[in-house]
C-alpha cells in the first residue's frame, strides 16, 4: 500500500464531503481521486475539493493503480455491485450505510471480501464518536441496572421528492436512509440479534414513515421511529430496572459537545458532556489502521450483514401486516 494510503471516491454524493474533511483532519491518508459517470462533473468536483485526479467511469478509477482504498457513497442500489467490483480490483472498501439493498446482496459482498482477503466496512460513523464509548461503558457497568427497553428515533422532512431517499428504484425510503441507524443502535446495545420483529409503515413510493419493534433473546425490547416525511427529530434512550440513559444527539453531534444524561430513582440526573469529535475522521482513521494490519475491525462485515437481515425482515413485516416475524 502506498504511504500515505490513497482514497478513491465513487461518485460525487454530498456525504463524500464529510469523508474528505475527515481524511484531511486525520492526516493518516489522502484523497487521491474521484470518479463520476460524467467526466466533466468529476473534474469540476475534483477541482472544487482539491482532489488531484478525476475519472469519467468507476471502472477506470478502480483499474487506475492510483488508489489503495475505496469509499463507496453511491445510491443504495449500487452498493453491492461496485463494492464487489472494487474487491475484485484488489481494493478494500468503506461502503456507506446500508451495506446493500438487501441481505442477499450483503452476503454476496461478504463472500467477495472473504475470497479477496480484503476489508469491507459499513460506514456507520456514529459508532466512532466517543459518546458511544461513554454510553457502552455506563451500560456495561450497570448504571441503569438490568436493561429492559431501548428507544430511538431518526426523522426528517425530505422536501425534494426527486432525491435518492424517495426512490424505490435506488433502494431508498426512511428505513434504508436513516432508520438503519436505529436498527444498528438497537443491536449494538442489546448485544445480540432479535428473535421477533414487527413493523408498520406509511408508504407512498417508498416507506415514508416506519415504526418498528425488535424482541431480543435476552429479554430486551427495542422500538424505533424513522421517517423522511416528518419534522426532524433525533434521539435515543436506554432504560433499565434502576434508571435510564438519554442521548440527545446520537447520530451526528457535529461540532458541539455531546450530552449523555443518566437518570436513576435514587439520585439527581447526571449529565456527562463529551467534547466535540469528528466521527468521520475517527471512522476513516480506524479503516486505514485495519487495512494496514495495525488493529482488528471493531465491527466485522458480519455485523453489516446481520443489520441488513433485520432491515429485510422489518420490510417483510410491514408488507404482510400481520404477526411479528422471526429473523431469517
Amino acid at each position: 500500500m502506498h504511504t500515505p494510503p490513497r482514497w478513491g471516491i465513487l461518485g460525487t454524493a454530498e456525504i463524500a464531503e464529510q469523508i474528505i474533511r475527515g481524511v484531511r483532519e486525520g492526516g493518516v491518508s489522502e484523497v487521491r481521486a474521484v470518479a463520476s459517470r460524467e467526466i466533466g462533473r468529476a473534474r469540476e468536483w475534483a477541482r472544487r475539493h482539491g482532489i488531484p485526479l478525476a475519472f469519467g467511469s468507476y471502472d477506470e478509477l478502480l483499474r487506475s493503480g492510483e488508489i489503495d482504498l475505496v469509499y463507496n457513497p453511491l445510491p443504495n442500489s449500487l452498493h453491492a455491485e461496485w463494492t464487489i467490483k472494487a474487491l475484485e480490483a484488489g481494493l478494500p472498501v468503506l461502503c456507506e450505510k446500508p451495506l446493500a439493498a438487501n441481505v442477499k446482496e450483503a452476503r454476496a459482498i461478504e463472500r467477495a471480501a472473504a475470497g479477496a482477503g480484503l476489508y469491507v466496512a459499513e460506514a456507520f460513523m456514529y459508532r466512532f464518536h466517543p459518546q458511544w464509548d461513554v454510553v457502552c461503558g455506563l451500560v456495561r457497568d450497570g448504571a441503569v441496572g438490568k436493561l429492559s427497553t431501548l428507544y430511538s428515533r431518526f426523522t426528517f422532512m425530505l422536501d425534494d421528492r426527486s432525491a435518492h431517499p424517495a426512490s424505490a428504484a435506488l433502494a431508498g425510503g426512511a428505513l434504508m436512509d436513516v432508520g438503519c441507524y436505529c436498527v444498528n443502535f438497537s443491536r449494538l446495545i442489546a448485544g445480540c440479534e432479535p428473535v421477533r420483529i414487527f413493523a408498520v409503515e406509511q408508504r407512498s413510493t417508498v416507506d415514508d414513515t416506519m415504526v418498528g419493534l425488535l424482541e431480543f433473546p435476552n429479554g430486551i425490547l427495542a422500538h424505533f421511529e424513522t421517517s423522511i416525511a416528518n419534522f426532524e427529530r433525533h434521539g435515543a434512550e436506554i432504560a433499565g430496572t434502576e434508571g435510564a440513559i438519554s442521548i440527545d444527539k446520537p447520530w451526528a453531534p457535529g461540532s458541539t459537545p455531546a450530552r449523555v444524561t443518566v437518570r436513576r430513582h435514587d439520585a439527581e440526573p447526571r449529565e456527562i458532556v463529551v467534547p466535540p469529535a469528528n466521527a468521520y475522521r475517527l471512522e476513516v482513521d480506524d479503516f486505514v489502521r485495519v487495512c494496514a494490519g495495525k488493529i482488528k475491525p471493531r465491527w466485522p462485515i458480519g455485523d453489516a450483514v446481520a443489520n441488513m437481515a433485520v432491515i429485510d425482515t422489518l420490510f417483510l413485516s410491514a408488507r404482510k401486516k400481520d404477526e411479528p416475524k422471526t429473523l431469517k
